[in-house]
């Protein structure tokens, strides 16, 4: 059946975890049609379920081939899904963030290629920054992401995130985030959507509150699993 293909991401996080073999799997990933991807990925949900799942799968993957390096490994095409190629900034910028670049702050479109815009998401959400890993510490722990639970799960992959991650001074009425707010902070609408999703998820009011964004921290930490110890 065609709607298994959906599941396919999730199984190929599953092989990498375990540290298992993932050429059959890749294989059978790369042999699909285009059109079955396309149909199945109809709606928003599915197309956030897989592609996190596979930018997730993929990272980890390309990070233990020693020719691979920064920042080929996000934007070589190195990545064959039904009979094409794609880069990780594909999948992230193009794909996630529907067709933006990924420097501006995420104001400026960019010009992808007719199939990633078919492929794309009918609307941005910026909780995908809080689910994908880049293999860096300062990275969102990855997590395995379900078609019928992907709400569910976006909103608690934020909520932990921030709660871990946010600094809040109250003396100087500041407070303290993610750089990734910061680099993508039209993703989040801007100063004011970020007070906003931070009352939001930390059930406070920083609607007067001055936002600063914390050093990103690049040391290398692969295969950080939610729920895995370090």
């Amino acid at each position: 059946m065609n709607q298994a293909i959906l599941l396919l991401g999730g199984q190929l996080l599953l092989l990498v975890k375990k540290e298992q073999s993932t050429e059959t799997i890749r294989e059978v990933l790369a042999n699909k049609n285009i059109n079955d991807l396309e149909e199945v990925l109809s709606t928003d949900d599915a197309r956030k379920t897989f592609w996190i799942n596979i930018y997730n799968a993929y990272f980890q993957i390309l990070s233990h081939q020693p020719l691979i390096t920064k920042p080929g490994i996000f934007t070589e095409k190195l990545i064959t899904l039904a009979g094409h190629q794609f880069s990780l900034d594909d999948i992230e910028h193009g794909i996630l963030r529907k067709k933006r670049w990924k420097y501006g702050w995420g104001y400026l479109p960019a010009p992808y290629t007719s199939l990633i815009r078919r492929l794309a998401v009918h609307r941005r959400d910026f909780r995908i920054h809080f689910a994908l890993n880049c293999g860096a510490l300062s990275c969102p722990p990855i997590a395995f992401y379900k078609p019928e639970n992907i709400e569910k799960q976006l909103d608690l992959a934020t909520s932990a995130f921030l709660t871990t991650e946010t600094i809040v001074n109250v003396s100087n009425r500041s407070v303290q985030v993610t750089r990734l707010m910061d680099w993508f902070r039209a993703d989040f609408g801007g100063l004011s959507g970020i007070r906003k999703i931070l009352s939001q998820y930390l059930k406070e009011d920083f609607r007067r509150y001055k936002v600063k964004f914390s050093d990103y921290r690049w040391e290398q930490k692969l295969s950080n699993f939610k729920g895995q110890k370090a």
